[in-house]
């Protein structure tokens, strides 16, 4: 059985001002949520931009990370496309530097039927049998819904150990695990949807807040696991107003800004995202000053 911990981080990627990928602060932050309560750090997934990303650019990012959290924590590389046969040879290149796993998101674009994602994600595994794959179903960004028969078919086969589930539909997550395995590890891809997805015997968090408060999903993890179910939903009470301002526009544009807000140089989104509006940082600063982020 895999283990990738409760609290993943959906790491961003920090750039220079001159648009170039700003691999010391990589390093450094990388470090840090290490330290936070990350137990694994996903590079190059949405939240680091990866569709602006060239593949040497992802690469060098994989090795930069793995340097920096060694025996610390585990990596996952966004490693998915929408065309099967460079998603299996971005996952070979992956597991031949050794990293944990790879995030294999839904093909996007394409609008594949679901045989056509079912021997999509079966070519990917067969073809990289030494690596962990977690599937990432993301709808709203992909146009395709990996539904929940599907991932079931999928989970039958021994290096597909786990979903990311950003659907935004709760009962689909309640099929999943209704139909998978115990050992298929079900992880919320939306913050403010986590502890629900504990009731129902998920995992753990693919994490966009983790960045900030990363300790703290950590405790309200724990706590719920522990039977501690009224500190639990404390925690992610006086969270939500953060889970929902960090998607008040496109993901990672609010995270960026926050990050900024606190001192890291981590630069802005490369296009077609952009800064954070004015009106919106507002917003953003007030919550971070609330829970004492700033």
């Amino acid at each position: 059985m895999v283990n990738f911990g409760r609290v993943l981080t959906a790491m961003i990627t920090p750039f220079r001002e001159d648009g170039s990928v700003n691999y010391e602060v990589a390093e450094q932050l990388a470090a840090h949520l290490a330290d936070n309560g990350t137990d694994t750090l996903v590079v190059c997934g949405t939240t680091g931009e990866s569709p602006t990303l060239t593949w040497d650019e992802e690469y060098q990012l994989f090795q930069v990370v793995q340097n920096a959290v060694a025996g610390k924590a585990k990596i996952i590389a966004g490693t998915g496309s929408n065309s099967t046969k460079e998603a299996i040879a971005a996952t070979q290149k992956a597991a031949k530097i050794g990293l944990d796993g790879s995030l294999q998101v839904v093909p996007y674009y394409n609008k594949p039927p679901q045989p056509g994602l079912y021997h999509h994600f079966q070519a990917i595994a067969q073809a990289c049998p030494d690596i962990p794959l977690m599937l990432y179903n993301v709808p709203s960004r992909t146009g395709q819904n990996l539904l929940p028969e599907t991932v079931a078919r999928l989970a039958e086969i021994p290096n597909i150990v786990a979903i990311k589930e950003a659907s935004g539909n709760f009962d689909q997550a309640s099929q999943i695990r209704h139909l998978t395995p115990p050992d298929f590890a079900l992880y919320s891809g939306d913050d403010s949807f986590t502890l629900a997805i504990l009731a129902i015997g998920g995992t753990g968090v693919v994490s966009v807040a983790s960045h900030l408060v990363g300790l703290d999903l950590q405790e309200m993890i724990q706590s719920f696991e522990a039977g501690k179910i009224d500190r639990a939903r404390e925690i992610h009470l006086k969270l939500f107003p953060l889970f929902k301002v960090l998607f008040c526009t496109a993901n990672p544009i609010p995270l960026k800004a926050a990050l900024k807000l606190q001192g890291w140089d981590v630069g802005s989104s490369r296009p077609p995202l952009c800064e954070l509006p004015i009106e919106l940082k507002e917003g953003l600063e007030k919550v971070l000053l609330e829970l004492s982020l700033l």
